[in-house]
Protein backbone atom coordinates (compact mmCIF):
# COMPACT_ATOMS: atom_id res chain seq x y z
CA UNK A 1 0.00 0.00 0.00
CA UNK A 2 2.90 2.71 0.59
CA UNK A 3 4.39 2.04 -2.15
CA UNK A 4 0.85 3.03 -4.16
CA UNK A 5 1.09 6.63 -2.10
CA UNK A 6 4.86 6.85 -3.30
CA UNK A 7 4.11 6.15 -6.82
CA UNK A 8 1.11 8.35 -6.75
CA UNK A 9 2.46 11.21 -5.68
CA UNK A 10 5.39 10.74 -8.12
CA UNK A 11 3.05 10.83 -10.83
CA UNK A 12 0.96 14.29 -9.29
CA UNK A 13 4.65 16.21 -9.00
CA UNK A 14 5.50 15.26 -12.51
CA UNK A 15 1.43 16.33 -13.56
CA UNK A 16 1.59 19.79 -11.91
CA UNK A 17 5.17 20.40 -12.77
CA UNK A 18 4.18 23.43 -14.86
CA UNK A 19 3.27 25.35 -11.89
CA UNK A 20 6.21 26.26 -9.34
CA UNK A 21 3.77 27.01 -6.76
CA UNK A 22 1.44 24.17 -7.04
CA UNK A 23 4.61 21.75 -7.11
CA UNK A 24 5.85 23.10 -3.77
CA UNK A 25 2.47 22.48 -2.52
CA UNK A 26 2.40 19.22 -3.81
CA UNK A 27 5.81 18.29 -2.40
CA UNK A 28 4.71 19.63 1.24
CA UNK A 29 2.14 17.10 1.18
CA UNK A 30 4.34 14.71 0.12
CA UNK A 31 6.73 15.21 3.25
CA UNK A 32 2.99 14.77 5.66
CA UNK A 33 2.08 11.49 4.01
CA UNK A 34 5.27 9.35 2.77
CA UNK A 35 7.20 7.53 5.52
CA UNK A 36 10.83 8.54 5.85
CA UNK A 37 12.38 5.74 3.56
CA UNK A 38 10.05 7.06 1.02
CA UNK A 39 11.21 10.39 0.95
CA UNK A 40 14.42 9.45 0.51
CA UNK A 41 13.16 7.40 -2.50
CA UNK A 42 11.29 10.87 -3.44
CA UNK A 43 14.17 13.25 -2.87
CA UNK A 44 16.64 10.82 -5.08
CA UNK A 45 13.55 10.88 -7.46
CA UNK A 46 13.43 14.68 -7.45
CA UNK A 47 17.10 15.10 -7.97
CA UNK A 48 17.17 13.07 -11.49
CA UNK A 49 13.11 14.80 -12.31
CA UNK A 50 15.13 18.20 -11.90
CA UNK A 51 18.14 18.01 -13.25
CA UNK A 52 15.87 19.01 -16.76
CA UNK A 53 13.77 21.25 -14.99
CA UNK A 54 15.98 23.61 -13.24
CA UNK A 55 13.31 26.11 -12.10
CA UNK A 56 12.29 23.40 -10.27
CA UNK A 57 15.40 22.30 -7.90
CA UNK A 58 14.84 25.31 -5.28
CA UNK A 59 11.91 23.18 -3.87
CA UNK A 60 14.26 19.95 -3.24
CA UNK A 61 14.73 21.50 0.47
CA UNK A 62 11.26 20.70 1.16
CA UNK A 63 11.78 17.22 1.17
CA UNK A 64 14.91 17.26 3.94
CA UNK A 65 12.72 18.37 6.60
Amino acid sequence: MPRMIYDYTKNVLEKVSFDLKLFAKELKKAVRNLLPYELEHLKNWLLYFTSEKPELRQYIHIVDV
